[in-house]
């Protein structure tokens, strides 16, 4: 049984791996023995990235837009040059922008759309080889509470992380034949860079999210890669389509 939660050895890759929730999760995965390549769109921030990263483990990072079918290739073959192979990846990449909808504008959605919704899809789509020859391949995607909850800021978030969900689901009926399992997380008020950028444009936010959480706080990246290496690993080999929040319980709070 000390088997279900292995991880050593397991080649894994992750898009937006260089800030967030990406970064925590890269960590985690190289502190329990797995080998990680990190995708990214700025080079100097993988590389500063990758410079904490090789302290920990087998780790490359590997330059690259999602969105951009050229650059997905790339990852894919950069990927297996380096680690022989790909088991697990990890959809982390994505932006907002925040503003009521008649204020935002067609770029504003594409932007918003590209970065969360068809960079998951494209680079599902890359891998998808490498995951059928892994024999056990894992997708896990990064959704958001707004994937079930809405506001009249984020639109366009809201549609994209709605959008990962589903198309999460459809990967997981799709590709079930081809032993891959694909799942969703939905994290909550998570302390990054973006919601900190978040709690400047909104003053009140800070008090609002510890007043609905029940356990009082916002999340560090790192607790949410809990659930993201539980969704990689053996223990969750029967659970495929799902989305599991890790919220502190904000969803269940009318």
């Amino acid at each position: 049984m000390s088997d279900r939660f292995e991880l050593v050895g397991k080649r894994v890759v992750i898009t937006g791996g260089t800030s967030g929730i990406g970064l925590a999760a890269a960590r985690a995965f190289l502190d329990v023995g797995a080998q990680v390549v990190v995708n990214g769109r700025s080079a100097a921030r993988g590389q500063e990235a990758l410079q904490d990263l090789e302290t920990r483990g087998s780790a490359w990072f590997v330059p690259g837009d999602t969105v951009n079918e050229d650059d997905a290739a790339a990852l894919a073959q950069a990927a297996e040059a380096h680690m022989g192979g790909v088991d697990v990846i990890v959809c982390a990449a994505g932006l907002n922008r925040r503003g009521t909808p008649q204020d935002l504008g067609l770029d504003d959605w594409d932007a918003v759309m590209d970065a969360s919704l068809k960079g998951t899809f494209v680079i599902a789509r890359a891998f998808y080889p490498a995951l059928c020859r892994s024999g056990d391949g894992r997708i896990v995607t990064l959704g958001s509470m707004m994937s079930v909850l809405a506001n009249e800021a984020s639109a366009p978030y809201a549609a994209a992380k709605g959008g990962v969900v589903q198309l999460t689901r459809s990967l997981a009926v799709a590709w079930a034949q081809d032993g891959i399992r694909a799942n969703c997380v939905l994290p909550g008020w998570v302390d990054t860079p973006l919601t900190r950028q978040a709690r400047k444009d909104i003053p009140d936010l800070d008090r609002r999210v510890r007043e609905r959480t029940p356990i009082g706080r916002w999340a560090e990246p790192e607790e949410i890669s809990g659930a993201i290496l539980f969704l990689a690993s053996p223990a969750a080999r029967f659970i495929t389509g799902t989305a599991i929040p890790v919220d502190g319980g904000y969803l269940v709070r009318g």
